[in-house]
């Protein structure tokens, strides 16, 4: 009797039975669904067609963005804060190399991490590109090509997004790159050129800002961080500036040459329409991502809305019964990791007959640059828009005992509360450990709490938290420190 290859042996495995649920795509969104399910007893199966689990996030977006946030901002402080602090350093020198073997030993960690939550969970990880035939039947091509069909009663469609280009403009990971790109230079670029002023663009500016590029952010509007309170925005726009990095706001990239050595972005002024030309040696695409969906979704006739994200109703069930899909590629929310990895557990809890449910209007967003901006909630401008009577309370870190013996200042806490009934609307933080302490009010929110209710919570002494509690005594007119 002929022996049988690992793979032949793996397979009689998993097709003696029929699946509960096979999700498709193992980000945030995919790999924390597969484990809710299979906790929750169903025959779960996960299918990625990269080499590691993880998606985008952990292989080549969150994740490794963050390392080199990080060590960059470890290297700055080095060269230019450590001697005021009475830390003498010599001969400081950068080593990229060694930087980005530790952003990628840190990747590797969390994707083996993964792969023992799922033998942990008796997931089934299921190796190629996926693809559904039917709504009980998901093909699997592995990188040998070979087509293997597999049934299943619930499909979770959890495939992420893609980087977006500028029209006709071709992203080739060299001198013009994505996010991918850019977190992979070989040498510190002399000159720097990012488009778009969002989360992505300001995070990698600052990375090459801070290991010696010469940075400029181009983008369209006239201020970034799109859809961030403008308070905010402005605040942090001065931040940025005087950190080094140059802007030119209400700008369109009109032209893109890439030579040997070098491109040359040529832009215009939407008001004046004054024409720029500046040569750089790379050039960063940041101008937002759409959803991974492939034409077996098409095929299949799932309706999608007008921006080419699928439809679902709020069980997450696309508009054929039994096809789930969440995160990124859904019409649902910002796109955002820790929305899908909720949506994940929601839709493992629906199919499993709980009632999952994801509270959008509680929803932190975080840029991890330094100083950190995090919010949750509505901004000033959207309960204006709403004809909402509120009031604001400000307090800056400035006033902050902690932010000031830690050089950390810069920046505030902004709360927004209901004017009659105190209810806090939003919040807005720009500060050190803003993406930390934006928690805080997430929770506060999700309980429904008044400005009052922060303002009489002890927070300890020296912290930063404090600032939050004063904050929320300034929301009538009642800080203690400023």
């Amino acid at each position: 009797m002929p022996r049988r290859t690992k793979k032949a042996i793996f397979r009689s495995l998993i097709m003696d039975n029929n699946f509960d649920v096979i999700v498709i795509g193992s980000g945030p969104g995919g790999y924390v669904c597969a484990i809710r399910s299979a906790q929750l007893g169903l025959k779960t199966a996960c299918i990625e067609s990269r080499k590691t689990l993880g998606g985008t996030c952990l292989n080549i977006g969150c994740i490794p963005s963050k390392s080199l946030l990080n060590s960059s901002k470890i290297y700055n402080k080095a060269i230019n804060e450590f001697n005021s602090m009475g830390i003498e350093v010599n001969n400081i020198k950068l080593n990229l190399s060694k930087m980005m073997d530790n952003k990628s030993k840190a990747v590797t960690t969390l994707t083996k991490g993964i792969e023992f939550l799922f033998k942990k969970n008796k997931i089934i990880h299921l190796k190629g590109k996926g693809s559904i035939i039917d709504k009980n039947t998901v093909k699997v091509i592995d990188e040998d090509g070979e087509s293997t069909n597999y049934k299943t009663k619930n499909i979770v469609i959890a495939t992420g997004s893609l980087p977006v280009s500028l029209k006709g403009l071709k992203i080739d990971e060299k001198n013009i790159v994505s996010s991918t790109g850019a977190l992979s230079f070989e040498k510190v670029p002399k000159e720097l050129i990012v488009i778009g002023g969002g989360y992505i663009g300001l995070e990698l500016s600052s990375v090459w800002k801070r290991l010696g590029s010469k940075v400029t952010v181009i983008e369209y509007l006239d201020h970034i961080t799109p859809g961030m309170d403008e308070d905010v925005s402005s605040e942090f726009l001065k931040i940025l500036k005087k950190q080094g990095i140059n802007f030119k706001l209400g700008f369109k990239v009109t032209e893109i040459k890439s030579g040997k050595d070098n491109v040359v972005v040529g832009f215009t002024n939407n008001k004046t329409e004054v024409k720029e030309k500046i040569k750089c040696d790379k050039v960063l695409i940041a101008v937002g991502r759409k959803p991974n969906i492939g034409e077996d979704i098409k095929e299949l006739s799932i309706k999608l809305d007008s921006q080419e994200k699928i439809e679902v109703n709020e069980k997450y069930e696309t508009s054929i019964q039994g096809i789930y899909a969440i995160g990124d590629v859904i019409d649902k929310g910002p796109m955002l990791a820790h929305k899908a990895e909720d949506e994940g557990i929601a839709v493992a809890e629906i199919i499993s007959g709980q009632a999952g449910h994801v509270n959008y209007g509680v929803m932190p967003a975080v840029i991890y640059t330094s100083p950190e901006v995090a919010q949750v909630g509505k901004t000033e401008e959207q309960v204006k828009k709403a004809n909402i009577k509120y009031k604001v309370g400000k307090f800056p870190f400035l006033a902050n005992s902690r932010a000031k013996v830690n050089n950390e200042t810069e920046g505030f806490v902004k709360i927004i509360a209901d004017e009659k009934t105190d209810k806090v609307l939003g919040v807005s933080i720009i500060s050190s450990l803003a993406g930390t302490m934006i928690a805080e009010l997430a929770i506060a929110m999700e309980f429904g709490a008044s400005s009052e209710d922060i303002a009489r919570t002890v927070h300890a002494h020296p912290t930063h938290t404090e600032a939050v509690k004063e904050a929320a005594l300034a929301v009538d007119k009642r800080p203690i420190h400023f």
